[in-house]
């Protein structure tokens, strides 16, 4: 089915979602890809599930009628650039599930995957794409959850950073279950960060503001269950470990914006940004 937006301006020449008539002193034109990552890993290290959800967000501060063009890592425009004898040192990527604006040129994105656009003014989201095909995942965790009699447990978790070292992870937070029978958390080590017991969470929530990449954290504790209820009588179902962050500067999925081309009748100079930003989304570790 194509969007309205795409028939009128076909059939009229007309863009319904941009005036002709904008100006600015400065043209700046900003490119934000922003990923979720999905990760289901097993208790023995085995990827259940990992996909990524991402979308490219713009903001245009240009004047005139400008002609925006960039060109991804993706693979069959990649394999369509090589057939011309052009190079790259980029991995080409395969994107599942794209939806693209009213404003992209689909003809021209179907034939040589090429994001090409008269852009509107302001924010607006330009792309949305689902990757699941060799994600880089920024972080890997390995547990080891040990039960000690009928009351008591012993925990450790490390957490180690995938991504480059020139990179860092911002806001993580893993989250490590307890049974709902817990009286009390004595955090034995750890190499980085806050952990308490946090029972709205239902375990120890521990946090590291700056998590650099190529850096691996441990925490051990020790969990003591109450009197008089063991784990067996809780019937715990050992949930999985959960991470939440931030890791600007880094894709699971690996998309790079290749180019960003703007060009206007004017001539003007475009001053162009283009960001990357990858969070958690549900990353589970089972334990």
């Amino acid at each position: 089915m194509v969007a309205l937006g795409h028939i009128t301006s076909h059939t009229t020449g007309a863009m319904p979602w941009r005036s002709p008539n904008i100006s600015y002193k400065r043209n700046e034109v900003y490119l934000d890809v922003i990923e979720s990552v999905n990760l289901h890993m097993s208790s023995t290290g085995t990827v259940l599930r990992a996909d990524v959800s991402g979308k490219i967000l713009m903001k245009c501060l240009l004047s005139g009628m400008p002609e925006c063009k960039f060109g991804m890592n993706d693979k069959l425009l990649m394999e369509n650039e090589a057939k011309q004898g052009k190079s790259s040192r980029a991995k080409p990527i395969s994107l599942d599930d794209v939806t693209l604006h009213q404003c992209v040129r689909l003809g021209k994105f179907d034939t040589e995957r090429t994001v090409s656009f008269v852009p509107p003014d302001g924010e607006f989201e330009l792309m949305t794409y689902r990757s699941t095909e060799n994600i880089n995942l920024p972080f890997k965790v390995i547990s080891s959850i040990k039960e000690i009699g009928r009351t008591r447990i012993e925990a450790e978790v490390s957490v180690k950073s995938n991504f480059d070292y020139k990179l860092t992870g911002l806001r993580t937070r893993i989250i490590i279950p307890t049974p709902k029978n817990t009286a009390t958390v004595k955090v034995l080590a750890k190499t980085g960060g806050k952990a308490v017991y946090d029972p709205d969470v239902g375990g120890i929530s521990w946090r590291i503001k700056r998590f650099p990449g190529g850096v691996e954290h441990v925490l051990r504790a020790e969990v003591e269950l109450l009197t008089g209820v063991s784990l067996k009588e809780a019937a715990w179902s050992r949930p999985p470990i959960s991470m939440e962050f931030n890791v600007p500067m880094f894709t699971a999925s690996r998309l790079q914006i290749r180019y960003l081309h703007v060009t206007e009748k004017s001539g003007y100079q475009t001053t162009r940004w283009v960001r990357y930003l990858t969070k958690a989304g549900s990353y589970l570790h089972r334990i």
